[in-house]
């Protein structure tokens, strides 16, 4: 297979048909060999933030010397982007020669495996090959019944922050989402959990009494922020002074207090990993999509929010760094988000909307998000492509306006490519 054929053939088995669980992702890697027994990980839950903190431990542990696999997901602009190692894609050709192994082993089972599953095993498959010395795993939805969730107990279980996502398959409130991500705790494990939301708090907290692993949450009364700009975010973390992050969200100094919280504990664990790789590597740390300067005349940012908690994070950071602006907003969303409540976060801060159809099966029309738009007092017009609606937010807002795309990761790598292509 070339890499678009591997890509491909992946889509075109989709999970919705599929009940939840392990069963088939257990037994594809059982005829593979079980690569992943092979591997360390650390694995990644959370509702928001999984990208940033995992890109900041794979930078910090690259930074140490160590050669780092990066599973995330979904990706923004290229499929490869999901696979990588010290931060290098995986290469078409490589992507076709994993999957055509597996596909061998997928088609003699009697389920096929999900796009996902095809995915995990087609990342276990490279990170081995390429000897990873360990692999940042972010889970995909959930915890319990994920793919990734596959692995045996990772060398930490990190939980990111939680918030109301993804209802209709986790469950309705936030202790049964919780639960769900809380399957990636394992019986004598080492847990990070950002905390900061009692409902789910509680879970993890009673998880790991059961399961006996050991919990240490973020202690944010050791975080400082020094300065946050466009360029990034200076900050302390107690006993760490004078570390930067080029991220640019108000958000993302506890995102790497996170990672330095989990890269503690992986100390106390024999790795290795010295205050010049910490801080070497968190500057350099790159995380696409996520509150991105793409331009400064008019400024024009791309983040990813795409829940009300998410939402609520990029409406305060665009606070904080632009206080009393008004956003021209280039928005999509899908229908199975909390649309009113995201809406509501952002109509404060709003002068217009463009408005897209994210490249999903689940997104929402954009004329009844323009109707929900207006009904908020907002003029909102919808617009055919990411090109269209990019050249009228841009001239809209003007060479002293803002510009704010966000929403959905869809809509965040659509617009980030026709940025690129058209500037």
């Amino acid at each position: 297979m070339t890499g678009e054929e591997a890509a491909a053939y992946i889509w075109s088995h989709g999970w919705q048909v599929h009940a939840p669980g392990l069963g088939r992702i257990r037994e594809l890697l059982r005829r593979l060999e079980d690569p992943q027994k092979e591997l360390k990980f650390i694995h990644v839950a959370g509702t928001n933030g999984k990208g940033s903190v995992c890109a900041c431990l794979a930078s910090v542990l690259e930074a140490a010397g160590y050669r780092v696999g990066l599973n995330t997901s979904p990706h923004l602009e290229r499929f490869h982007e999901r696979i990588r190692v010290d931060g290098e894609e995986i290469s078409g050709e490589a992507l076709g020669a994993v999957m055509t192994r597996i596909r061998s082993q997928a088609e003699a089972m009697a389920e096929h495996p999900t796009e996902f599953e095809l995915i995990t095993a087609a990342a276990f498959l490279h990170f081995l090959e390429r000897r990873c010395d360990i692999v940042v795993l972010e889970t995909g939805l959930g915890g319990a019944l994920d793919a990734s969730n596959v692995i045996d107990a990772p060398e930490l279980a990190v939980l990111t922050a939680m918030g109301m996502d993804h209802a209709a398959i986790l469950g309705p409130t936030l202790r049964d989402i919780a639960a769900a991500k809380a399957g990636i705790i394992k019986p004598g494990g080492t847990v990070a959990s950002r905390g900061g939301c009692p409902e789910a708090d509680e879970v993890f907290r009673q998880t790991c009494r059961e399961r006996g692993a050991a919990l240490t949450e973020l202690d944010l009364s050791r975080l400082t922020v020094r300065e946050l700009s466009l360029e990034g975010t200076a900050f302390g973390f107690a006993p760490w002074e004078g570390l930067t992050i080029p991220l640019a969200g108000a958000y993302q100094a506890e995102n790497a207090a996170l990672a330095l919280t989990a890269l503690e504990l992986l100390r106390e664990k024999g790795w290795c990993i010295p205050d010049g790789a910490v801080r070497q590597g968190l500057a350099a740390v790159r995380w696409p999509g996520r509150f991105e300067v793409l331009g400064r005349d008019p400024v024009f940012l791309l983040d990813g929010a795409h829940n009300a908690h998410g939402m609520r994070a990029a409406a305060e950071s665009l606070k904080v760094l632009f206080p009393g602006r008004r956003w021209t907003f280039l928005l999509g969303v899908l229908a199975d988000k909390d649309v009113g409540e995201m809406l509501d976060l952002l109509a404060p801060l709003a002068a217009r909307a463009f408005v897209l159809r994210p490249g999903s099966p689940r997104a929402m029309d954009p004329e009844a998000l323009c109707a929900l738009l207006a009904a908020r007092g907002l003029e909102a017009r919808p617009c055919a492509s990411a090109e269209e609606g990019l050249e009228a937010a841009l001239a809209a807002a003007g060479r002293d306006g803002a510009v704010c795309a966000l929403g959905s990761l869809y809509l965040c790598g659509e617009v980030r490519s026709a940025w690129f292509k058209t500037r």
